[in-house]
Parts: structure tokens; C-alpha cells; sequence
């Protein structure tokens, strides 16, 4: 790719949960672009690792840190150490997320909050600590990935469809009070994307219709990567405050 279309040197992208799937996709989306990319994941070193040396070998800095996000200091100490290492921040993906299943009946209070935690708890936490830099840069894209279940409910997914909706209210509530400082939030849902599933992305999500895609398949983690490298973009200046889906006709709100 030549450099004139690399948009996004020298900028520092961070995105939590990205050592797979959609995380990964969107890191090596955004790295062929041109940005530094910091991977976050709570344990996953090996994979960290190994994703970091793929976005090196596309010219870019990299590296992997490990936190959970749904811990105030440590959120804090990642986003001092991006500011000490590459001096700024400029696309925050809030990736990070347990998609557990459990029926509601016999749910705990537990595994509620272990769910909302880290969707929503992580959402803040990590935009509140990158959000101060941007503001000084004049300049941010922060991207945060929803959930189908948020928009048309999933069998025993009561917790993750409550955590991915008030993902939706975060968007609009920080796209109003910040895009007058140059900061764009937008909101991204995939539908059922195939591909290999970790422990604590559960199973792919059951639809109260049914139904698969209108298209016929599942989606690909780069088809939602592409949308995100496309807010994260120049030419997505204009896009705030908006809920996109990637679904392939599976939901249409």
C-alpha cells in the first residue's frame, strides 16, 4: 500500500479485547493504515504477542498490555503508559466483552455484574481515561462494539442484551457532549460472525425469530473491522452518535 493512502500515520489506536476476532481484525485494519496499535487483553499473552508481531511487520509500533478494564488503576496505569510511550491517543475501540449465557430465573447477582462489568464498567472507564488527551489534541474516534442482542433479544442473554443497550445510551450520551472537542462516538454491532469462538464469547447468539442472515451466511470479522477503520477514517468526520450494524439483514432496526 503506498504511503499516501496510509491515513492514519501517526496516529495510536487502542483497542480492549483485541487479541481476536473482531479486536484483531480491526488492530491489523487500522495498522495498514498506518497507526500504532496497543492491543489489550486481561490474560491472553501468548496470542497478544503473536498479534503484535503480525501489526510490526506492517511498519507500525505496537504493543501488548494487559489489564482488565473493569479495574479503575489499572485502566489508568494503560492509559499512562500510551501516553509516556507514544505521547497520544486518538481511536479508542471498547471491545472488551463476556458474552456468557444463563437463564435469567436462576442468574446471580454475580454473573450480572460479571457480564455488565466489563461492558459497560470497561466502556467508561476506559473512555474517561483516554478522553481528557483527546480533548487536548482536539481530535478523537471512539468506537464502541454493541450487540444484536441490545436490538431484538437472545435466548439466555438477559445480562449481555442489558449491557450491550446501555453501550448504545453511552454512545449518544458522549457523542453530544464531546463532538464541539473534535470527538466523534459511534457505535458498532456485528450479527453473527463466524470464525472461532473463545471461552467468554459464548455461544453464536439464538434470535427470538430464529432466522439466520438475509444474506445467507455469517459475517466475517473483517467485514466489521472495515466499518470501524471507516469511522476511525478522516472521511468519517461527519459520522457521530450513530449505531451502525454489520449483520447482514439479521436484525433491521
Amino acid at each position: 500500500m503506498a504511503d499516501e493512502s496510509r491515513r492514519l500515520r501517526g496516529q495510536v489506536a487502542l483497542i480492549t479485547g483485541g487479541v481476536r476476532r473482531i479486536g484483531a481484525a480491526t488492530a491489523m485494519a487500522l495498522a495498514r493504515e498506518g497507526a500504532d496499535i496497543i492491543i489489550n487483553a486481561r490474560s491472553s499473552r501468548a496470542e497478544g504477542e503473536a498479534l503484535v508481531a503480525q501489526l510490526q511487520a506492517l511498519g507500525v509500533r505496537a504493543m501488548l498490555h494487559l489489564a482488565d478494564v473493569t479495574n479503575e488503576a489499572a485502566v489508568d496505569a494503560m492509559m499512562a503508559r500510551i501516553i509516556a510511550e507514544f505521547g497520544r491517543i486518538d481511536i479508542l475501540m471498547n471491545n472488551a466483552a463476556n458474552r456468557g449465557e444463563g437463564a435469567f430465573a436462576t442468574m446471580t447477582l454475580a454473573q450480572w455484574r460479571s457480564v455488565l462489568s466489563i461492558i459497560i464498567d470497561g466502556a467508561f472507564l476506559c473512555s474517561r481515561a483516554a478522553i481528557p488527551h483527546m480533548v487536548t489534541q482536539g481530535n478523537g474516534r471512539i468506537v464502541n462494539v454493541g450487540g444484536v442482542t441490545a436490538h431484538a433479544g437472545g435466548h439466555e442473554r438477559a445480562h449481555v442484551a442489558t449491557a450491550k443497550a446501555a453501550v448504545v445510551g453511552l454512545t449518544r450520551a458522549l457523542a453530544v457532549e464531546f463532538a464541539r472537542k473534535g470527538i466523534t462516538v459511534n457505535c458498532v454491532v456485528p450479527g453473527k460472525i463466524g470464525g472461532a469462538r473463545s471461552a467468554t464469547s459464548g455461544r453464536s447468539v439464538t434470535l427470538p425469530s430464529g432466522s439466520g442472515p438475509l444474506v445467507g451466511r455469517e459475517g466475517m470479522a473483517e467485514e466489521v473491522a472495515e466499518v470501524v477503520r471507516m469511522l476511525c477514517a478522516p472521511t468519517g468526520a461527519y459520522i457521530t452518535g450513530q449505531t451502525i450494524h454489520v449483520n447482514g439483514g439479521i436484525v433491521m432496526p
